[in-house]
Formats: C-alpha cells, sequence, structure tokens
C-alpha cells in the first residue's frame, strides 16, 4: 500500500537549531574575478532579480518588500521582523492562501518562489502562528498589542466564536484602546466606519454599554484585557482542518499548545495531549495519530483529509506546535540521504517558547516606546508605563536599540524594503541608546510625534506613588465578573480547561516549560539566578500559598469540569443531584479563580524589579489574605452541605446502574489521580491549609512588621470558619474512606453503615496451618476485617472473616511463642480472642504492634460503651456490587491502577484514621529538581504532595500526572558525602535499594519538604492533628 511519507516522534531529545546544510558547487566566475567583483559590475541584473512581495500587517496595512526572487522564507520573516522591530517574533508567522484556498504559513528553510505560485501577485499576510495559553507568557507590551490586533481579526473573520455577551465585551475593550473614553456619539459614528464583527449592529447597544465601564483604562491594561478574555475561549487560536474519521464522520482537526484537537462542528469532543502522543505520520491523505498504550483502546487513531497536501500541511503544523511549546530546544535535523529518502524530513527551525522566554531574559533588552495610530482623530492623551495589571513586570532590564534584529537565526543579506507614505502599524520613535528607558511609555496620537515627552510623562507618572498604572483591577472588575456563569450546569469542559493556565513566573523554579522526556534537564547555574530574586522568608511562605492554590484549582476542576462532563455526556446524573452537587462547588470555585490571580499578580508584583518605593507595597500578602478570607466566611454554608453532597452521591451511584458505570469509568482516567469524593473534601481541607500557612506568617513577622496586623486579621477569619468545620471535616474523612474502602474489599456491601467509623488498615501476619500467612486487616469502631489479596482481574481484597469488638480481648505474647526448643519463634506476636473465634497475628516489626494494640483497646473500650451491636452482611463470593473498576490512585502501572489500600500491602505498612487527618495538613505543591541515583543531570518537575504520595508533572499547567511515587516506608533525609551531592537544599528519599534526591530552591523550601514528608510518613498519636501543637491540650478527638 505504499510507504509512510512523514513521521515526527513526539518523544524528542533536546537538539541544536535546524540550519541550511552548505554544498560545496562549481565556481561561475572568471579566472581572476572575485565574488565582491562580480556583485559590483552587474547591479542591474541584481535589480533585475528582485521580487516585490506584498505583505498584510496586523493592522491591515500593506506593505512591500523587495527580497531576491531565490531567498528563503526565513529572509522575508527576518525583514518583517526588522521592520516592525519585533522581538518575541517566533510567536509569528507569514501565511498565505495556495490555489485550492486554504491558508499554509511559509516555511523558513525553503526559497519563497518553491512556496508562493505567484509572488507578485499574492497577498502574504503576518499572522500569529502560537497562541501561549496564558498573556503573561508575553513579556513585550507591543507583542501583546499585535496579538490584540489578531483577535481582532478573527473576530471579524468569524473565526474566534463566542457568545454575544463575550463579542461586545470583547469590541469594548478594542474601542477603549482604539479611540479612548467613552462618548456616545463618536463611538457610535466610529463602529459605523469599522466592521469587528459580522451583523454588529444587532448587539451595537451592549457594546456601548461595556465600553461605558472602561473609563480611565489604559490601552495596554485593554489590550491585556482583550487577551484575557479570549484566551479563556474555546476557539482561541483554533484553526480548523477538515477531515473525517474512519466511520466517515465529519470533523474538525486542530492543533493548540495542549495537543490534537478534535471538534464537531464548533464543540471540542476530544483533546490528545502531547504526553499522551507517540508518533505522528501521515500517509497520502490519512493523518495517523500513535498513542502509548494504556489499556483495552486502541493505540493508533487514523483520520482522513482532503487531500495529500492537506494532510501534510496539518502534520508540519502539528510538528511545529509541539517543537515550540514542548521542547527546550529544535531536534537535531535529519542527516541527508546519499542514495535514497524515505519520508519528509521537515522539522521547526525557530526558536522554541523556552528559548525565546531565555533569550528575552537574558539579552538585556529594553522595551522601545512606540506610539498607536488609529482611524479616528480623536484620542486620549493618557500615558501608560508598560507594565499591565497582571503579570506583566518586566523580566528584564537591559538595553535595546530599535534596530536590533528580532531573530537568532543565521544572518540573512540585507534587503530595502519599500516605504509606506502613511503607515498605520506602530513607528517606533527614534532616540538614541542612552535616553531608552525601561517602562519608556507611549502616547495615543494620531500624527507622529518623537518620544521625548511620552518619556517625559512617563517619568512623572512613575514618580506619583499611587499611580494607578500599577494598580491591578479587582476581581469583582465588571469586564471579568460578566464572564461567571451562573448555571450550575452551564460549565463546558473546553472553556473551564483554558481557564486555569497560568502565568509563566520568574522564579528559576517557577513555570518550566519542559521537554516531553519527562523534563528538561538542567545545567548546573542555578545558583547564580536564583541571587536575582526576593530571599525574606515571607517570600516564600507567599509562593507557597501561590503553588498550593494552583493544584487546589486544578482539584477543582476535576469536579466543576471532568466529571461534569462526563456525567452531561451520558445523562447519567438525576437534575436533582446535579443542582445539589454543582450549585455547591462552583461557586466555590469561581471565587478561587479570581483569587488566584489575584495572588499570582501580587507575586509578580513582589519579584518584579520595580522603583523600591513602589516595590516596597507589594512585598506583603496579608492584605490579600484577609480581603479574600473575609469573601470566603459568605460560602461557609456551602462547605457545610459537602456532607449531604457526599451521602446523596454514594445513595445515587448504588441505585443508578448508569451513573455507577460512569462513576468508575471516570476514576480509571488520569485526570482523577484520587478517588473521586477525594475531591470533594479539598474545599474544607484547603482552609485548614490557609490556617497554618497564616500562622506561619504570624510567627515570623515582627508585632511592628505592616504586614502583622492584615495577617493576625486574617488568621482570625479562618480559624472561626476551621472551627465551625473542624468536626464536619473529621465526620467527611471517615465517611470518604469507608466509601474508598467499600470499592476495594469483596464481600460486605453496607461497609457506609451509619455510626461506623474507620480507625486503622495495614498488614498483620496471621497465623494458619500454612504458618504464617500475609492478611490486610481493617479496624472499624464496631468490627475488626481480616482479608487476602486476590488473583483476581479486580484487584481487590477478599473478605476470609471478621470478629466483633463486643467482648474482645487481646493477649500480648512477649517472649514469643516458642513450643520447645526446636520450633520457630514469631516476634511482635499477640493473640485476639473473640466472641466467633481466636486468632494469633504479628506484626512486621514492635512499631507496628505497638499502634494495633493501642488502637484495638481504644477501639474495645468504645465498642463496650455502645449498646448497639452492628449487623453485617457478610457473603462467601463477591456480592453482586463487585467493584470491576477501582478508583485510579497510582500511574504507570500495568496491573489495574491501586489505592493507597494497595500501598500499604505491598510495603507492609499501616494507617490510622489520625494519619489521614495528618495528611490534609501536610500538603504541599511546588517545582523541584529530580535526581536519580545514578544519574547525572536533575530534571525540573512540578511535583505535589498529597495523599502520603508524589505525583510528577511537566509543569502546573498540566491536567494529570505523569507518574507518582508511594511515600509509604520511605524515609527522608540530607545526603551524606558517600551520595556525591555538591548542592545546597538537597533532601534524599530512600526505600530499600530506591533512592532519590530533590532539590528545592531556598532553605525554606527546601525545610517544608523535609518536614511535610516526615510528619506524613510518621504515625503521630490519636489526639486530633488539625490544630497547632499549642492548641491541642484542649481539643478532643
Amino acid at each position: 500500500m505504499g510507504e509512510i511519507e512523514g513521521t515526527y516522534r513526539v518523544l524528542q531529545t533536546p537538539g541544536s537549531r535546524l540550519g541550511a546544510q552548505k554544498t560545496a558547487g562549481v565556481s561561475t566566475l572568471e579566472p581572476g574575478q572575485n565574488l565582491s567583483s562580480a556583485m559590483a559590475s552587474s547591479p542591474a541584473k541584481a535589480h533585475e532579480r528582485d521580487l516585490p512581495i506584498k505583505i498584510k500587517m496586523l493592522d491591515n496595512t500593506v506593505e512591500v518588500l523587495d527580497i531576491e526572487s531565490k531567498c528563503y522564507g526565513q529572509t522575508l520573516l527576518t525583514e518583517v521582523y526588522k521592520h516592525l522591530n519585533l522581538i518575541e517574533s517566533d510567536y509569528f508567522g507569514i501565511e498565505f492562501q495556495n490555489l485550492q484556498s486554504y491558508w499554509i504559513w511559509l516555511e523558513p528553510m525553503k526559497p519563497v518562489i518553491k512556496q508562493v505560485r505567484r509572488p507578485k501577485t499574492t497577498m502574504l499576510r503576518l499572522a500569529v502562528k502560537f497562541f501561549p495559553p496564558d498573556p503573561g507568557q508575553l513579556q513585550e507590551e507591543y507583542t501583546r498589542y499585535l496579538f490584540a490586533l489578531q483577535i481582532k481579526r478573527d473576530l471579524a473573520e468569524e473565526r474566534l466564536t463566542c457568545s454575544d455577551n463575550t463579542a461586545a465585551l470583547l469590541v469594548s475593550h478594542l474601542l477603549q484602546s482604539e479611540i479612548g473614553d467613552f462618548d456616545e456619539s463618536e463611538d457610535r459614528e466610529h463602529l459605523k466606519t469599522n466592521q469587528y464583527l459580522p451583523n454588529q449592529e444587532r448587539i451595537e447597544g451592549k457594546i456601548l454599554e461595556f465600553h461605558k465601564k472602561h473609563v480611565g483604562q489604559t490601552p495596554a491594561e485593554s489590550d491585556f484585557q482583550v487577551l484575557e478574555i479570549a484566551r479563556k475561549l474555546e476557539m482561541y487560536g483554533i484553526r480548523f482542518h477538515l477531515a473525517s474519521d474512519r466511520e466517515g464522520t465529519k470533523i474538525n482537526l486542530a492543533v493548540s499548545h495542549m495537543g490534537v484537537l478534535v471538534f464537531q462542528g464548533n464543540t471540542k469532543i476530544n483533546t490528545f495531549n502531547w504526553s499522551k502522543v507517540r508518533k505522528l505520520s501521515f500517509k497520502r491523505k490519512r493523518f495517523l495519530i500513535k498513542l502509548h498504550p494504556e489499556g483495552p483502546y486502541q493505540d493508533t487513531l487514523e483520520f482522513l483529509l482532503g487531500s495529500r497536501d492537506e494532510c501534510k500541511n496539518f502534520w508540519k503544523i502539528c510538528v511545529e506546535y509541539h517543537t515550540f511549546f514542548r521542547l527546550f530546544d529544535q531536534p537535531k535535523p535529519k542527516a541527508k540521504a546519499v542514495f535514497f529518502t524515505r519520508g519528509s524530513s521537515f522539522r521547526y527551525s525557530g526558536r522554541t517558547q523556552k528559548q525565546l522566554v531565555d533569550y528575552i531574559k537574558d539579552s538585556g533588552m529594553k522595551r522601545t516606546p512606540y506610539e498607536r495610530r488609529h482611524s479616528k482623530v480623536r484620542a486620549s492623551t493618557r500615558t501608560s508605563n508598560t507594565d499591565v495589571p497582571k503579570q506583566s513586570v518586566p523580566f528584564t532590564e537591559g538595553l535595546r536599540t530599535p534596530g536590533s534584529p528580532a531573530s537568532t537565526a543565521a544572518p540573512f543579506y540585507s534587503v530595502h524594503s519599500s516605504t509606506s507614505p502613511a503607515p498605520v502599524l506602530p513607528i517606533f520613535a527614534e532616540s538614541s541608546p542612552s535616553s531608552l528607558d525601561s517602562r519608556a511609555p507611549y502616547t495615543r496620537i494620531p500624527d507622529k510625534t518623537t518620544a521625548a515627552p511620552a518619556e517625559e510623562a512617563g517619568r512623572n507618572l512613575m514618580q506619583q506613588p499611587g499611580s494607578p498604572v500599577l494598580q491591578g483591577l479587582p476581581v469583582d472588575h465588571p469586564q471579568l465578573s460578566s464572564l461567571v456563569l451562573k448555571n450550575p450546569l452551564g460549565l463546558t469542559p473546553a472553556f473551564q480547561v483554558n481557564l486555569n493556565a497560568a502565568a509563566q513566573g520568574s522564579s528559576p523554579l517557577l513555570s518550566p516549560v519542559l521537554s516531553d522526556a519527562g523534563g528538561a534537564r538542567i545545567e548546573e547555574d542555578d545558583e547564580m539566578k536564583r541571587k536575582r530574586y526576593p530571599t525574606d522568608k515571607a517570600y516564600f511562605i507567599a509562593k507557597e500559598i501561590l503553588a498550593t492554590e494552583r493544584t487546589y484549582l486544578k482539584d477543582l476542576e476535576v469536579i466543576t469540569v471532568w466529571f461534569r462532563s462526563a456525567v452531561i455526556k451520558e445523562n447519567a446524573m438525576p437534575e436533582g443531584l446535579m443542582t445539589l452537587l454543582f450549585s455547591n462547588i462552583d461557586p466555590i470555585y469561581e471565587f478561587h479563580r479570581g483569587f488566584l490571580k489575584e495572588i499570582e499578580q501580587r507575586l509578580s508584583l513582589w519579584e518584579g524589579r520595580t522603583n523600591a518605593h513602589v516595590k516596597g507595597d507589594y512585598q506583603r500578602i496579608g492584605d490579600v489574605m484577609l480581603r479574600n478570607m473575609r469573601i470566603l466566611k459568605e460560602f461557609t454554608s456551602y462547605l457545610q452541605k459537602h456532607d449531604e453532597v457526599l451521602t446523596e452521591l454514594e445513595k445515587a451511584t448504588k441505585r443508578l446502574k448508569k451513573l455507577e458505570m460512569v462513576y468508575k469509568e471516570f476514576e480509571l482516567q488520569k485526570v482523577c489521580y484520587l478517588p473521586l469524593n477525594t475531591f470533594l473534601l479539598k474545599p474544607i481541607q484547603r482552609l485548614m491549609h490557609y490556617k497554618l500557612i497564616l500562622g506561619r506568617l504570624c510567627k515570623h513577622y515582627t508585632a511592628e512588621h505592616r504586614d502583622f496586623a492584615d495577617c493576625r486579621n486574617a488568621l482570625k477569619e479562618v480559624t472561626e470558619m476551621t472551627s465551625q468545620l473542624q468536626h464536619s471535616l473529621i465526620r467527611l474523612e471517615n465517611f470518604q474512606k469507608l466509601i474508598e474502602l467499600q470499592h476495594d474489599l469483596i464481600g460486605i456491601d453496607n461497609l457506609t453503615a451509619p455510626g461506623r467509623e474507620f480507625i486503622r488498615e495495614g498488614c498483620l501476619y496471621k497465623l494458619t496451618k500454612k504458618g504464617l500467612q500475609q492478611r490486610m486487616f481493617f479496624l472499624f469502631s464496631d468490627m475488626l476485617l481480616y482479608t487476602s489479596k486476590g488473583v483476581t482481574g479486580t484487584n481487590q481484597f477478599k473478605i476470609h472473616g471478621h470478629l466483633s469488638l463486643h467482648g474482645m480481648l487481646l493477649i500480648v505474647l512477649d517472649p514469643p511463642v516458642e513450643e520447645s526448643e526446636n520450633e520457630w519463634a514469631v516476634p511482635h506476636c499477640f493473640t485476639i480472642y473473640s466472641a466467633q473465634k481466636t486468632i494469633v497475628v504479628a506484626a512486621s516489626t514492635r512499631l507496628e504492634m505497638g499502634k494495633w494494640m493501642e488502637d484495638l483497646n481504644v477501639a474495645i473500650e468504645m465498642a463496650k460503651k455502645s449498646t448497639e451491636k452492628s449487623e453485617m452482611l457478610l457473603e462467601n463470593s463477591v456480592c453482586n456490587r463487585s467493584n470491576k473498576l477501582p478508583p485510579r490512585y497510582l500511574l504507570g502501572q500495568a496491573q489495574r491502577p491501586n489505592t493507597i489500600t494497595h500501598v500499604c500491602w505491598y510495603r507492609n505498612q499501616s494507617l490510622s484514621l489520625s494519619d489521614y487527618l495528618c495528611m490534609i495538613q501536610n500538603q504541599l505543591s511546588g517545582y523541584l529538581l529530580r535526581k536519580f541515583k545514578n544519574s547525572n543531570g536533575w530534571q525540573k518537575l512540578w511535583v505535589v504532595f498529597t495523599n502520603f504520595c508524589l505525583f510528577f508533572y511537566k509543569t502546573h499547567q498540566d491536567d494529570y500526572p505523569l507518574a507518582s511515587l508511594p511515600l509509604l516506608g520511605y524515609t527522608v533525609s540530607s545526603p551524606v558525602e558517600a551520595d556525591g551531592i555538591q548542592k545546597d537544599y538537597v533532601f534524599k528519599l530512600q526505600f530499600k535499594s530506591h533512592v532519590y534526591f530533590f532539590r528545592a530552591e531556598s532553605k525554606y523550601t527546601f525545610e517544608r519538604w523535609m518536614e511535610v514528608i516526615k510528619r506524613a510518613t510518621s504515625s503521630p498519636a490519636r489526639s486530633s492533628l488539625l490544630l497547632p501543637k499549642e492548641e491541642k491540650d484542649s481539643h478532643t478527638d
């Protein structure tokens, strides 16, 4: 049937920049003639070979550039970028329409005349090629301005489809950016002469209504708001490629920073994340996606496009998107075959996003002043510095000349560009390098002026400590609040998934762009970079709030986005339960989305290099915490309903088989990395985290510190909430554990009986006729179950017996059992006497035996006081509700996923309810560098520690972990000299021969990771673990 025409393996190793290969040719010069004299003697011929290329810019002006007819696409790109003085040029490209009228990107490594059939008559146009998930990743204000123009173009061409309200909001911000503050008569006149939307007259009233609310908003703020709103839309940056699947169903394919997307109409129905994709290839009209094997699903997907050229074009775009967003460096070019070639050798030839960010940071370039030109004469005289309210603090300071090259590619010869008599594109004001200011503002005037007045205005503005330019928009700003959905059933997965992309932080361990191999290999030069950032302990505490808030928001999305999508798709949940579930959690999710943006904004300003008197206002977090803790108090009633939600959800899954299957299948998805009902407990758990972190801040600050009062008041607010919800949390944790065990055990169908409390689970060795046999024991307030792990496909524990606690008696056999001198001995052994039977068990260590003895004695005393005896139905075979699909907890294993109970079995450990409660306050997130025992390099990963397990992600934006490491049985310590670790802030995790090293960014972060891992993996007392040490004495469990 023929060979594959083009392949691309997604798991690439970093390589070097692609470059054109130099070939040895035959000289055509006359004897004694050199190259320079030959070029000088024939200027007319060279001029004849010049090719005029028309390019439509993003503001719809047309520029004509003269290039040599044989030049490569990179030459034309470089000239356009120089003409615009564009620094972050790799986000952009030049596109043109082929004979079939679909758009194709100009390839840098091919001659222009071999790509464009009629170059003299074809209109090329500049466009955004790569859409980052967050405008905060764009470091230049000018780049954001061009991105806003691209959004404007997409709206006009109906590429960016959205609701009327959102479209009106976008146009209102564009109006504010272009003509300034609201003036009804002039606004209407401007809308008559400028078409932002098809049929915009229909929503003109909404546009004007929104525009009224933007008074005083600077152009930079308007541009940023346009991008903030646009990035949340499902069609942001999407370019459709018509295709069909194997069944012939018409679909649309697209590619984004996340991976390959599949749409039906304008609705996204599937996403193939880059981490899932092993290889992309095409064969004639067939586009093939080879996935990593996972369960019973097929690992190769096939789509049929309209033609071979369309298929190859889409394949190239996928290759470029993957390289740009996921790799540190470009892949190495393929070696040219001597005789035969097989497949396409196409590879992305520009800089990756990571290279581009590093280039801007390391090159020391300053932002250049520029002015905006508009069709209207009326303009605001406001000036603005380059800061944008959110995530826009400059990454670097330095010097940038207006004529500096925009690309680091191999140098090309210079060409002359034609001049336009009245260009509308931003013209960079000319000034000497020494006069350029890194925070240079721009003016909004219709005619060209010099940069000096703007610079002077900017300096005057910066001298005002209360300058509104640096003030961020509040969370409840009308521009943002209009997007909040009120309907609990109305959040679509695509809309919500795009909401969570956070800005790239500027810390060495914050927001990296990682390679697909699982992470980036970090060179040994991080120490110098760390010195650029704040070293105050309060800064790192605030950074912990940010990191854990990002993880918390992702956890909420498992319910609000992913689970909602699953039940709506199958119509599996009754409307009443849908309303109960999502009306309680959606408002909390919306609040924390805004809260996270505020924290990101504050940390961005804290890290930024601003004037000292301005910067000091932002080197605190107490005011943000106090304001939001007071708002959060309004949600206490929602949190108190979580008990009802859990109960009703469990009842419904027992009653409705369809919901039960959707529930179980969802727990098998990678995004559900914990048991599903665990995520419902996260809002209450988060309050405990706030209390502990604020307590840490108050302890760090002196009473005279200006942030101390706010932190103390915020701590009082959150303490009031936790005191109301603390007992609810213990009750919910118990109920959640019972539900989880119900899924993991075979032979019991009413484990969640009212009044039953979970106490401890773990391994003991039971004496049988065959000797000591490993058994998994489960201790509850009314009974003791012992089970074994069967070899069934369900990977569950089969109940062998149960003992009632009423009348139970324990006898410790110490010294060990000794029948005679020739008999074997059993250490750490004790006998359990009950009304049903007597069993002899042994623990693995004396410590484990002590834990079991303590908890058993407490449980027996509790049973004596109880007058009710539990009634439990035990079955000899698997009950009807056999729980064939347990929760997906641990990833990367060939067998069915395990729960933490299975980890106890394999590691021979035990856990009590107190351990689970302790785990609540010992959760942590952040970037760490990981090193294996025998490896050389360090790998940067986003690490989440929860439920006694480390989960590893490439970035904090990823939806699910790549791998996990259960820490039960591991010890944490500092490296010894024999380990050969010469770096600071490194801790070591070891279980038998398994050794891992992790490196933190600061002393505080290092101590926090050591603390939470030690506390979570050690067994505490049975007293409450939700209160600080000084409060424990007054608390009873």
